[in-house]
């Protein structure tokens, strides 16, 4: 693995309806990031108006805790780690009118890597109705 990794991922769920606080208790994990609708916004504009997020998130990121330079680490360290495989999990997502998503870094800069992301992560994924993002940087 290089100094500055290659690869890491994100699972965020997200929608007007999120609250953060019971995706916290389900998980039982601290997340990254967890943004109610109607949370403040800084005004981008700095024209001192109220702005106020439009709908919810909560992620949980790989970064911090896997060391390496692949995708498939950092997913399944966050499948594991949220046991995403629950029973009552994707019918939650539907009465919450949620969203859900993988959202991975993935550095190329030689332009021969390929992301590799497991099929059975992606059939997972797919099955509630969620995605698998690639942000690749060249």
């Amino acid at each position: 693995m290089s100094v500055h990794q290659l690869a890491h991922a994100t699972f965020s769920i997200s929608g007007e309806y999120v609250v953060p606080g019971f995706w916290r208790k389900y998980f039982a994990v601290v997340p990254d990031v967890a943004i109610a609708k109607g949370d403040p916004v800084v005004d981008p504009t700095r024209q001192g108006r109220v702005v106020t997020r439009r709908t919810g998130v909560w992620s949980v990121r790989s970064k911090e805790v896997v060391r390496s330079d692949l995708l498939e680490p950092h997913l399944r360290y966050l499948v594991s780690h949220l046991n995403l495989s629950r029973d009552d999990f994707q019918r939650l997502l539907a009465d919450k009118n949620a969203k859900v998503r993988f959202f991975c870094y993935w550095y190329n800069a030689s332009g021969d890597r390929v992301s590799d992301v497991p099929t059975d992560i992606r059939i997972m994924m797919e099955a509630m109705g969620g995605t698998v993002e690639i942000d690749e940087y060249r």
